[in-house]
Parts: C-alpha cells; sequence; structure tokens
C-alpha cells in the first residue's frame, strides 16, 4: 500500500464510529478491553472536565472503557486531587516498576502504562484539552473494532492557535508544519500523509505496543510512527479526524526544546535505518538564545540546557510485565 492509497483507505471521520453501542456489542464479541490512559504533569484545571465525561459516557452509561488511568510524572498542583475526585485511578509513573527507574516525560508515562493498565486496547488521551468530547475515544478506537487489519490509529483535528486573547481557527502545529512534515517528506514519505503527526491522541492494539521502543521525552510521537510503519507496514496505521482540539500553546522556547529532542531522535532512526548519513552521534545539549533589557539595552545570553532523549526497549523485554499478562518467558526481542 503506497501512502496516495493509504490516505484515501485508511483516513476515517470520529462520526462514523458514533453508535457507542454498536462499537461495545463489537468489544464483547472480540472479547476486547479497553484502557485510557491520561499521562499528565500539572493538569489541574483540565483533568477533571476530562475523567468526568469519559466515566459518565463511556464507562457508567456505554461501558465502552473499562478503565480510565491516569499517570504523572510528579505534578506539583492539584492534578492527583482533581482526577480522583472525578473518578480515575492515579499513578505516578515512579511507583511504576521501580526497579526500571524512571524519566520524567510523556514516553516515560505512556512505556509505564502498559504496565498498569489492563486492556487489550490502548487510548492514550492529553490531559490539557479544553474541548473534550467522547469522540476523542470512540472515534480512535472505532477502527480498531471495525477493521481487522488495523492495530494503531492516531487523531488529526483543526487546531487553533491564541494570539493574544483571540483564538485564532488555525495556526496550531508549529513543529509539525515546519519540521516535521518537511523531514517525513524527504526521508520517510510513506509517513507523509499524517496530517497531524504529533498529535497526542491514540490508540493501540497491546500485542503492537508492547513490541515498540518506547523514548521519554519529545520525540514520542515520531519514533512511534517511523517504528511501527517499519515492523508492521502502514496497512495496520489509520488516522481519524476528531474535528478540532483545544489546549494550551506553548512558547516559541518551548517550541524550539521540543523540536531539538525530536530532531535528535529522528537522526538516529533516520540514520539507523539508512536514510540519513549520521557521522557523529545526535547531540544532546541544546544551546539557546536568551534575551533581558538592561537599562535601554537588549543583552543576548547563550545558555545550555540538556534535552535527554532515553530509549526505553519494549516493555515484553521486561521479566514483570512478561509475568503479569502471562507471556512466554522465554521470548526474547529481536
Amino acid at each position: 500500500m503506497d501512502v496516495d492509497e493509504w490516505f484515501q483507505k485508511n483516513s476515517f471521520r470520529s462520526k462514523s464510529f458514533s453508535d457507542v453501542k454498536k462499537l461495545v456489542q463489537l468489544k464483547r464479541k472480540q472479547k476486547k478491553t479497553i484502557s485510557v490512559v491520561i499521562p499528565t504533569l500539572n493538569e489541574e484545571k483540565t483533568i477533571a472536565s476530562i475523567v468526568s465525561i469519559l466515566k459518565k459516557s463511556l464507562m457508567d452509561k456505554r461501558k465502552l472503557v473499562d478503565e480510565i488511568i491516569v499517570i504523572d510524572s510528579g505534578s506539583t498542583d492539584k492534578t492527583k486531587e482533581e482526577a480522583e475526585k472525578a473518578g480515575a485511578a492515579f499513578v505516578y509513573s515512579k511507583d511504576v516498576l521501580k526497579r526500571q527507574g524512571f524519566y520524567k516525560g510523556k514516553g516515560e508515562n505512556m512505556w509505564k502504562s502498559l504496565y498498569a493498565a489492563k486492556g487489550d486496547i490502548i487510548v492514550w488521551i492529553d490531559g490539557d484539552i479544553r474541548n473534550f468530547h467522547t469522540r476523542f475515544v470512540y472515534g480512535l478506537v472505532g477502527p480498531l473494532l471495525t477493521q481487522k487489519n488495523i492495530g494503531f490509529t492516531k487523531a488529526f483535528y483543526q487546531r487553533p492557535i491564541k494570539v493574544g486573547k483571540e483564538l485564532r481557527p488555525l495556526g496550531g502545529g508549529r513543529v509539525t508544519e515546519i519540521l516535521i512534515r518537511p523531514l517525513f517528506n524527504m526521508y520517510f514519505p510513506r509517513l507523509s500523509g499524517f496530517i497531524q503527526p504529533l498529535s497526542g491522541e491514540y490508540a493501540i492494539k497491546r500485542e503492537i505496543a508492547e513490541r515498540m521502543s518506547f523514548f521519554t521525552g519529545y520525540s514520542i510521537e515520531t519514533a512511534l510512527l517511523i517504528d511501527i510503519e517499519k515492523k508492521f507496514g502502514l496497512r495496520v496505521m489509520a488516522q481519524v479526524d476528531l474535528v478540532k482540539r483545544i489546549h494550551r500553546n506553548q512558547s516559541l522556547l518551548s517550541l524550539s526544546n521540543m523540536a531539538f529532542g525530536i530532531l535528535q531522535v529522528f537522526a538516529k532512526r533516520a540514520n539507523t535505518l539508512g536514510k540519513l548519513i549520521q557521522v557523529q552521534k545526535p547531540k544532546k545539549v541544546y544551546r539557546t538564545i536568551e534575551s533581558a533589557k538592561e537599562n535601554s539595552r537588549i543583552i543576548y545570553s547563550l545558555k545550555k540546557k540538556p534535552i535527554p532523549e532515553v530509549q526505553r526497549d519494549p516493555i515484553i523485554t521486561v521479566n514483570q510485565y512478561r509475568k503479569k499478562f502471562k507471556k512466554n518467558p522465554e521470548w526474547r526481542y529481536v
């Protein structure tokens, strides 16, 4: 399947799966369980709303979701209290698989969540969504339950951006358009059909997720797309239109740090796969330019910031995981 064919056949609309009752029937027929996992760090303003909507509509009313887990990097606000009050199970990432150590980052939370969650299908949802709707879940699991060959779905949507006090309808996804889309077109053209390659919402079958390496930081989305396509092929991947996503927009400096982390891992993957010759190992320290006003002058300084991207091996290589999920103890990852 080439990318043009894939774009036509494996791009879906969440509205096509809005019959949640039908999805529940398919889930039961296939004997599947579904876990929604929300990786968080200081999301007290939005987490309660997300969990409440999920629990009321897709657990209590329709039974599509079997559990909601908030897995946290170490919030210093009231994320834990708000999440538990709304009905989610809450766990700190550092308390999961303690023998494996702990790294701060979304990718780390996702990797650890494969052990914490019980579902055959895992749905990852960002914790800062301000316009959350149940389509963020039923839209993503729909293709997994209705299409036998699909094992991974990724969200796309319109991304408004706040400029001053004005919310403009388009303009979000700046790192996608300036960095990732050009890189994919140049080096991984089979992935160029993903409309929002850096979207934070996706669903995956456990048998695929447990065989994937996870980077702990900013690059998790980019690396997963490259690795899933390489190991399982484009045919198992799909994207779903979730209409619109409103969240807090990051500063240019934060996006610059994110882009460096992504580029670090992109270079590593491209080099390994023979797409890009990298003579030296990718840099892990980022130099940023900072400015401050001193009297009537602007003073510039050069600052160094470590942005480490640590690769977690497939979780199926961890003995604790294999024992919990009754995987073959003699299994070895190749």
